[in-house]
């Protein structure tokens, strides 16, 4: 985060958000270096969520915190992209959304907007920390854009686009997999099947169509992309009047795909 900060972000002046963002409106005003302002925006942040919610709250996104001031003043400046907007939002989004990411698995967070909305939302219940997160960013990007420019802006969108999705990507899995649910009259064929010839497991879920009042077994399979051909060829094969659903899953547990 701290190198998508320093070298992609701030030599081209996009606000993402964040404690990072107004760290860089700051920069641009006063000349005040980015690991300065991260921490001083942090300190009363931090100071607060303390008196209100105890050291257990803030310990992990203290340590994030730190470590994220600590890498943007001790990573050399080395502008990456310095003449193209649209490939220092790509770029900055996807390895400083890694980075988010990964404190985000560590049940973290680093600081800024993060630990302000959750104090707000003491004194405004009927809001969710998302909710307010959301708006305390859009008024940092939107200050970002009276300092660097309305085009800046809608470039820094992007980026934060490009963060949500990567981070996410990281939070849910990047292996992806296929669900099918298969709705046959010949389903304990198509079933043994898929047991027997693909190694794959089955479930068979009781189900009544609503229309014709019959009671079918719907079966429910999760297989690799590569087998996704196969499987639609084996239904079709056995019946080729039968309802099949494919559908994305991410992060298969459990035997045959990723283990524990």
């Amino acid at each position: 985060m701290g190198f998508a900060i320093k070298n992609l972000y701030d030599p081209v002046g996009l606000v993402t958000g964040g404690a990072s963002g107004l760290a860089i409106i700051i920069k641009d005003l006063t000349g005040l270096p980015l690991w300065a302002g991260n921490t001083l925006i942090n300190i009363p942040l931090f100071l607060a969520a303390w008196r209100l919610e105890g050291l257990g709250f803030i310990r992990r996104t203290a340590v994030a915190t730190a470590v994220l001031s600590f890498s943007l003043y001790i990573i050399p400046e080395m502008p990456v992209v310095t003449d193209d907007l649209l490939l220092a939002a790509l770029y900055g989004g996807i390895v400083s959304g890694a980075g988010a990411g990964l404190v985000f698995l560590a049940q973290a967070t680093t600081g800024g907007t993060d630990m302000l909305a959750a104090l707000i939302c003491r004194k405004l219940r009927h809001y969710s920390i998302s909710q307010i997160m959301q708006i305390l960013d859009g008024m940092v990007v939107v200050a970002g854009a009276s300092v660097f420019g309305i085009t800046k802006a809608l470039y820094a969108c992007i980026a934060i686009f490009m963060v949500s999705k990567v981070s996410d990507g990281i939070l849910e899995g990047m292996k992806f997999s296929k669900q099918a649910v298969i709705i046959s009259d010949r389903s304990e064929e198509i079933a043994q099947a898929i047991l027997q010839g693909m190694d794959r497991g089955v479930t068979a879920i009781p189900a009544t169509g609503m229309y014709s009042g019959k009671t079918r077994q719907m079966l429910f399979c999760v297989v690799s992309r590569k087998e996704i051909v196969r499987i639609r060829d084996l239904v079709w094969k056995y019946d080729p009047k039968a309802f099949v659903i494919m559908s994305d899953v991410r992060e298969v547990l459990g035997e045959g795909f990723i283990e524990y």
